[in-house]
């Protein structure tokens, strides 16, 4: 350690007077230039942290070590756990670039995970080679703050919303629905495709989209049939999943069968007034999807009276029903959830390590 020392004659100092420092009696250690500045190079540099290690996970890694039935189950129960009141999670704020945003979402999960998202959406990258959801997700150990994992966080992103849609959709759902319809035919298509799989069984999966390509693309990979319109995908379905970017409605209330479940994952205004108005009961992650503004909160739930919202950890909890009447009309409205992408991460992680996927890097 470097000591101050003190003399009391000699180099110009008296008796009494104050200690100084004394450069001849310092230890001689190599200096470093630090912009323009010297700095004593220790051995140990106080400025720096213990080394640790870190887990790196690929969006691959990801895809293949998570299970969309285990993923909906660790869903739920963060879900749960959010509308118990064991979880914290700050409203995601934003920082906008024109038309686009990058997301910040941090939570923490009792008993489950401490992390936060980072999410870039550049709408304008749509039809390129440049996804239009970019992000990373980083997790940190519960008892003492040190980071576990960082991980691609688009696939994460992707696949969390179909499967908490799928999660909304199997409690609010007719236990008799037979017919799926999937409007979208980007990705949050393809991952609705693969999350409500195997929640009913599906006598008909019918695709539509705004772009023909990408309409014919996902109903030859998910074996669904192909629909001209949006009407002709939703007349007569008895789930309708809304999965596009679009900024206006995309449905008319006077398409919808009585006792059909309507969920829309969209960040702009997919639902039209009139089927809000027709839903009997809406379904949300958080209340607050309400009570902020977007991209926060939901453009279709604005003006509502968050009370009147069902949360859907209070169904999986018991404290409320999906529906209550074969006829009523269902909607599940979503504005994604950190919970979601701590659930998720976390599962991640954990088969990650169990199998010896990803990359150990030390920082």
């Amino acid at each position: 350690d470097v000591v101050a020392v003190s003399e009391h004659h000699g180099h110009g100092c008296q008796r009494g007077s104050s200690p100084r420092w004394l450069a001849s009696d310092l230890p001689r250690r190599p200096t470093l230039s630090r912009n323009g500045a010297h700095y004593v190079e220790a051995m140990d540099d106080p400025l720096l942290p213990p080394s640790t290690e870190l887990l790196v996970i690929s969006g691959e890694t990801c895809r293949d070590v998570l299970d969309v039935a285990e993923l909906r189950s660790a869903l739920a129960a963060a879900l749960r756990a959010h509308s118990d009141g064991g979880a914290s999670v700050p409203p995601r704020i934003a920082a906008r670039i024109g038309n686009a945003f990058l997301g910040a979402m941090p939570g923490n999960v009792e008993g489950t995970g401490l992390g936060a998202k980072l999410v870039s959406v550049f709408p304008g990258n749509h039809g390129g080679d440049v996804p239009s959801h970019q992000g990373l997700i980083t997790l940190f150990d519960q008892t003492n703050g040190t980071p576990l994992a960082v991980m691609e966080g688009a696939y994460i992103t992707a696949i969390r919303t179909a499967a908490s849609a799928a999660v909304g959709a199997d409690l609010a759902a007719r236990a008799d629905s037979g017919v799926l319809a999937i409007l979208g035919a980007g990705v949050q298509g393809h991952a609705h495709a693969r999350a409500f799989a195997d929640i009913r069984n599906w006598s008909e999966v019918r695709v539509a989209s705004r772009t023909p390509a990408n309409a014919r693309a996902l109903a030859d990979a998910a074996g669904a049939t192909l629909t001209a319109s949006f009407e002709e995908a939703v007349r007569g379905a008895d789930v309708v999943a809304l999965c596009t970017d679009a900024h206006d409605p995309i449905i008319d209330s006077t398409w919808l069968s009585p006792g059909v479940h309507v969920s829309s994952v969209g960040v702009g205004r997919e639902i039209d007034d009139a089927t809000m108005a027709r839903a009997d009961r809406v379904i949300v992650e958080w209340r607050g999807a309400a009570e902020n503004a977007p991209p926060a909160g939901s453009h279709e739930l604005q003006g509502m009276d968050p009370a009147s919202l069902v949360e859907v950890g209070e169904i999986v909890a018991g404290r409320a029903s999906g529906r209550d009447a074969d006829d009523e009309i269902t909607l599940y409205k979503s504005t994604g959830h950190a919970v979601e992408d701590i659930a998720a991460a976390t599962l991640v992680y954990e088969r990650a390590k169990a199998s010896g996927a990803g990359t150990i890097v030390t920082i």
